[in-house]
């Protein structure tokens, strides 16, 4: 039998599942404040009526789930890499040091700032949000509870701080994706995104700085801080040299390690440490990895550092962003998605509304389909020819796609970015988005530079639209890096 005749989407057929899933979600967490898992189940289930509706066979529908699912396949190993490191890390004293000398080190006025500055420096060096938040941005998290401030805000600054680094160092796989899948060269892109880039991440340092200024440690807390150290000291061995572990990690992938074999010799450093350092059991360790560090204690906020890890705390995470890639992969393989944002173009007729249109898909396409790479590759993919047919140099494209799709991942509850850093740093989604604050200025940023024409390179003649075919001439420079 020849294929089934497929439909092309309607534009109202388009918005059928996404005005769904957002009429499912809202109604879901903010009405009966449940999980997100179901309603994206629920909204998937109305993406495939709409799918067979348009022609398409369940076969097809499920490679498009498969398909889906395997881009984030990479992001999922990491997240239950990451459940080990963090349990083993506690158990070995690691981040119970990191604890213990970031509350000699971390003034309470300064926190905030210094927290947005150490995440961003320990990002560039990895190029990896995830890592930087899974290390450092778990010992910050520790301190900020201590030192008596509001989790969100500082989980706030640490998700700036990281993301900071996953967009502009040239070890990140968002930063090469995006001027690749445009033909930019790297370090053109990262020069041109700096434009956008530091100011928003200054603006977000100073914002934290008034905050942190704003909080005054209590005379209790200051007693809380000393005697959690005492208490550090009274359970883990305590030293400098346990840090040569989250050092020597961070220096493997900094020196181009790839993630995952990065994180799981950060695992193994951390069973060797835990073992022959502070005397665990090799029985003990591999319980830890699956359920996670435990201890009890009379100290509540101690017990709240503590107890975490283990890849079972991560299956959580890992099924929500399954069902949402799930999702996603429906919606990009019947076309749905490319509907949806060939109408946006449409409407798209000077230089910042093209730059607005480009920032406005980004977003969805991390709402909707639910993953940060997606957020890239989509409006890469759409937007090109339109930036080149009005004469600008794709890497304002490039630079948009890092501004609004890296920018806004961590932002959306179900997204694979936004479900990590909720389960890496304990902290739910919606309640650090306000404090996110590179995160929320960046794309703002952005289209601001496009109405006002600021810092937007046009294209040199010879990488100019031929009128007379409508082919497109490219620098060969730039040939060779498509």
């Amino acid at each position: 039998m020849g294929d089934k005749v497929k439909k092309a989407p309607s534009l109202k057929v388009a918005l059928i599942p996404i005005v769904s899933m957002v009429v499912i979600l809202f109604t879901g967490l903010f009405v009966y404040e449940s999980d997100p898992h179901i309603p994206i189940l629920l909204s998937a289930t109305i993406a495939v009526i709409v799918a067979l509706f348009l022609g398409y066979t369940w076969k097809e529908i499920e490679k498009g789930i498969v398909s889906g699912i395997s881009l984030s396949l990479q992001a999922l190993l990491i997240l239950i890499i990451l459940g080990t490191v963090i349990s083993t890390w506690l158990a070995a004293g690691i981040v119970p040091t990191m604890i213990y000398y970031g509350l000699d080190l971390l003034s309470p006025g300064l926190f905030l700032p210094l927290a947005v500055i150490i995440c961003s420096v320990v990002s560039v060096a990895s190029g990896n949000a995830w890592t930087a938040a899974g290390t450092i941005g778990i010992a910050i998290m520790g301190v900020g509870v201590v030192l008596d401030f509001n989790p969100a805000m500082v989980a706030g600054a640490v998700i700036s701080g990281c993301y900071f680094g996953d967009k502009i160092s040239p070890l990140s796989e968002t930063t090469n994706m995006a001027p690749g899948i445009v033909g930019v060269e790297l370090f053109d892109h990262i020069r041109h995104l700096l434009y956008t880039t530091l100011p928003a991440w200054t603006i977000s340092v100073i914002l934290f700085f008034f905050l942190g200024m704003a909080h005054v440690p209590s005379a209790d807390n200051l007693q809380d801080v000393a005697l959690l150290q005492q208490q550090l000291q009274d359970i883990f061995i305590i030293s400098p040299w346990l840090l040569l572990v989250p050092v020597t990690v961070l220096g493997l992938i900094a020196m181009r390690m790839a993630a995952i074999p990065g994180l799981v010799i950060g695992t193994l450093l951390g069973c060797v440490v835990a073992i022959l350092v502070q005397g665990q059991s090799i029985g003990d360790i591999l319980s830890m990895m699956v359920y996670g560090f435990s201890l009890e204690s009379d100290n509540e906020i101690l017990n709240n550092l503590l107890n975490n890890g283990g890849t079972e705390a991560m299956m959580y995470t890992v099924s929500l962003v399954m069902l949402a890639m799930s999702l996603g992969g429906i919606l990009e393989s019947t076309g749905i998605l490319e509907t949806i944002v060939n109408s946006l173009l449409k409407v798209a007729k000077s230089t910042g509304s093209l730059i607005a249109t480009t920032v406005a898909t980004c977003i969805t396409a991390n709402i909707v389909a639910c993953d940060q790479y997606l957020s890239i590759l989509l409006p890469g993919r759409m937007y090109l020819s339109a930036y080149r047919k009005r004469d600008l140099h794709p890497k304002n494209l490039s630079r948009t796609l890092e501004d609004a799709g890296t920018m806004t991942s961590p932002l959306v509850p179900w997204n694979t970015c936004g479900a990590f850093m909720s389960a890496t740093l304990g902290v739910a989604t919606l309640d650090y988005v306000p404090f996110a604050f590179l995160c929320l200025i960046s794309p703002v940023i952005a289209i601001i530079y496009g109405y006002f024409n600021i810092k937007i390179e046009r294209l040199a003649y010879e990488e100019k639209i031929d009128e007379d075919d409508g082919a497109i001439t490219i620098n060969p420079k730039l040939e060779q890096s498509i």
